[in-house]
């Protein structure tokens, strides 16, 4: 997917939280509650639920390094066709291409990759600003 950044969307909702888990679960409880609005079925929002955990999760870990003194910011446009939800972090960044893939046998011990992973398998796009410090999911509602 060709990196589309929320920001320019007027229409898009921004939230910037601590770089902690508890607070990032009130956004992504806010998200949720727009995407069960919109009737997207159980398995969309199982699919996003979970993409959007992975986001959050690396954004903290890996992106902040669990600074609690950064932020993490989400942007997301939901609407009854698709949910857009991006996450970025004040971290340096990475190369999305340098991650290991985790489903190789050299690399079924090595504990980075599978948040990646599991974005991509169930969001209908993934993808990551320049710098490695954003990433988009978008999941079209299949009523």
């Amino acid at each position: 997917m060709a990196w589309n950044p929320l920001d320019q969307d007027p229409n898009a909702t921004e939230v910037t939280v601590p770089g902690e888990l508890r607070a990032a679960k009130v956004a992504e409880r806010q998200i949720l509650v727009e995407i069960e609005k919109h009737r997207f079925p159980e398995a969309c929002c199982f699919a996003i639920k979970l993409a959007l955990e992975e986001a959050i999760t690396n954004a903290i870990r890996h992106g902040n390094h669990n600074d609690t003194r950064k932020h993490i910011t989400l942007r997301y446009r939901i609407t009854p066709e698709k949910a857009a939800i991006s996450v970025a972090d004040e971290g340096r960044g990475f190369k999305p291409n340098d991650v290991p893939d985790p489903t190789l046998d050299e690399n079924l011990n090595k504990p980075s990759g599978r948040g990646i992973m599991l974005m991509r398998a169930y969001m209908d796009e993934v993808g990551f600003n320049d710098t490695g410090t954003e990433v988009r999911l978008v999941k079209f509602n299949r009523r």
